[in-house]
């Protein structure tokens, strides 16, 4: 990711074989903008003529229930209708309808500088694939909540870096540009406001070369359309979803490692903490080692379907991949429930010797049926992991 100053790099003209081809396309989504969609259109037109390249303005109206397809149409736009309601679903709609060798996306609500069109399609000329605005340090004022400025983009953002090493400063900014070749390659296919972040992740993925400089953020015109809690949710949903190893791995690992030790210590009567701890302990530390072996096989099955039906690719789960079989996941598994069985053999021994009396092992019996279910856990789930692989070309 790199930064880009303004730039006065000149755009390059359509070569003779796409005459009549944009080089320019600028995407609006538009729901109920009636407020704002001419004043959009016209600068987004009058920034293309200041250029001085042929483009166009796609307007997705996203089934609005007043004027704004119309008024679009009469301001010179192009306007695509896409029924199904959604921030994504209109920009899916407009990039399908689009024709330029560049995008430029940008919002209806004027919270956005048209003007700012050429120094994302220099950057894009530059070299960059995809090019983002950072709004956050030039922000006008009332323009967006302190709930969002200080709490819901600076969280996000950050999720978003930490999880996919990203490096972008404002992963929300909705004036944007992209090359259309790469469009293909990032697969878009959220419907709603986390296509915003989906966008950003998919390109993360594809290394494709992101740049970014600052642009204003102006006050929006008419009503909001933004649900913060709401939208907020589905951001990090997705962000979740699209991590294993943040949502399933770590925690999964976390957990199996805290319950084996705890199992190990409390049933060889070891001090932990500094004290004795009883079966309770041991009930507590082996539903954790149960519960992180079924969260850590999850999130491998998580990372074999995305790899195998979504495209994703990850050097951590190819070298394992690569390096572990079907065999060595049924082979472990098949040790752990062999080693608990045999405790539970001991057990029903003991207590058959003892002539069906009362069972004293409450701390043996624990332990077997702990590691019985683990094995079963890593048997099946070695099967399941072979069974998604069959995708694999």
């Amino acid at each position: 990711m790199s930064t880009l100053a303004p730039t006065s790099v000149a755009p390059e003209a359509p070569d003779s074989e796409g005459a009549g081809v944009p080089l320019v396309s600028v995407v609006i989504p538009c729901l109920n903008e009636a407020e704002n969609i001419q004043s959009c259109v016209t600068a987004a037109l009058e920034a293309l003529g200041r250029m001085g390249v042929q483009g166009e303005v796609v307007v997705a109206d996203n089934n609005s229930e007043d004027d704004s397809a119309r008024l679009a149409e009469e301001a010179g736009a192009r306007v695509v209708v896409e029924r199904r309601r959604g921030y994504g679903s209109a920009y899916l709609a407009g990039f399908e309808a689009s024709r330029g060798r560049y995008i430029v996306m940008a919002d209806a609500d004027l919270t956005y500088d048209f003007n700012e069109i050429p120094r994302f399609v220099a950057a894009l000329e530059d070299g960059a694939e995809m090019v983002i605005g950072d709004r956050m340090d030039n922000i006008q004022p009332g323009a967006m909540p302190w709930l969002h400025r200080y709490v819901g983009n600076p969280i996000l953002t950050g999720l978003l870096n930490l999880f996919f090493r990203t490096g972008i400063s404002d992963a929300h900014c909705g004036m944007r540009a992209l090359r259309r070749e790469v469009l293909a390659r990032l697969d878009l296919r959220t419907t709603g406001m986390e296509f915003a972040s989906e966008m950003v992740i998919r390109a993360s993925k594809e290394n494709l070369k992101i740049a970014e400089f600052p642009i204003e953020y102006h006050p929006r015109g008419g009503e909001s359309k933004l649900s913060s809690f709401r939208d907020g949710w589905r951001h990090l949903r997705f962000l979740l979803v699209h991590s294993p190893n943040h949502l399933f791995i770590v925690p999964g690992a976390v957990l199996a490692g805290l319950g084996t030790v705890i199992v190990v210590f409390v049933g060889a009567g070891l001090d932990f903490f500094g004290r004795a701890w009883g079966l309770h302990a041991l009930i507590g530390g082996a539903l954790l080692m149960i519960v992180g072996t079924q969260v850590l096989a999850l999130g491998l099955c998580a990372h074999a379907y995305g790899t195998y039906f979504m495209g994703e690719q990850d050097p951590w789960f190819d070298r394992m991949r690569a390096r572990f079989r079907l065999e060595h996941g049924l082979l472990l598994g098949g040790l752990f429930a062999l080693v608990g069985l045999v405790m539970g053999a001991v057990i029903v021994a003991t207590w058959i010797s003892h002539g069906f009396g009362s069972l004293s092992d409450e701390h043996l019996a624990v332990i077997a049926a702990s590691l019985l279910i683990v094995g079963i856990q890593i048997f099946f789930s070695s099967f399941l992991l072979s069974i998604l692989g069959l995708r694999r070309r």
